[in-house]
């Protein structure tokens, strides 16, 4: 599934998280941040996955274990490579319901971005069992449904002017410097960003 808005996707990763629990199923999530991006590589994204997964096991798979001791013993230690990943990650997933959650998407790097998606593909593949929560500006919708193909339901979240009012005054009551801004000033906020944003 593709979403737009961020609010929204905190909301529906934290219900999955909590219903995950209760039904003994797997949640592992990413956030993008664009401030990152070139650190953010296929690699670091998909061992962070593992690692959630792995983390919410009572007891680690021996062939998880054996995989990360060999490549210590490698001179100076070396991470594993992305199709290893991708392998325990096909069989964590196929052997656990599983949710994975990816937010912002769109800030991921171009290069990345495909890689993130063919292996998420690949999972999807070996897994009947695995759901991909992804959300992310519009202009990805075609590149994941390009890669995904067929297994993809795209829905628009589009904010409301109410809802953007609500938002920017639940966000001014916790400014820590009240005195910093008048009446006029919240105003003037309050008017002019959800005009600029529903002109978007």
């Amino acid at each position: 599934m593709l979403l737009r808005i961020r609010d929204a996707s905190s909301l529906v990763i934290d219900t999955l998280g909590d219903s995950a629990r209760e039904q003994n199923a797997a949640v592992a999530c990413f956030y993008f941040d664009f401030a990152a991006q070139k650190e953010q590589s296929p690699t670091i994204i998909l061992g962070s996955l593992l690692k959630q997964l792995v983390s919410g096991l009572k007891k680690i798979p021996a062939e998880i274990l054996k995989a990360f001791r060999d490549q210590e013993q490698v001179i100076g230690g070396r991470r594993l490579e992305l199709d290893e990943i991708l392998e325990m990650l096909q069989d964590f997933s196929s052997s656990q319901q599983t949710f994975i959650c990816i937010d912002a998407l769109d800030e991921c790097m171009a290069e990345y971005r495909a890689k993130v998606l063919d292996s998420l593909k690949q999972i999807l593949e070996k897994s009947s069992t695995t759901r991909v929560f992804l959300t992310g500006r519009f202009h990805i919708q075609e590149e994941v449904g390009k890669h995904l193909g067929g297994k993809v339901v795209g829905v628009s979240i589009t904010p409301t002017k109410d809802d953007i009012v609500r938002f920017l005054q639940a966000k001014l009551k916790e400014d820590t410097i009240p005195d910093a801004m008048d009446k006029s000033l919240e105003r003037d906020i309050l008017r002019t960003i959800p005009e600029t944003i529903s002109e978007m």
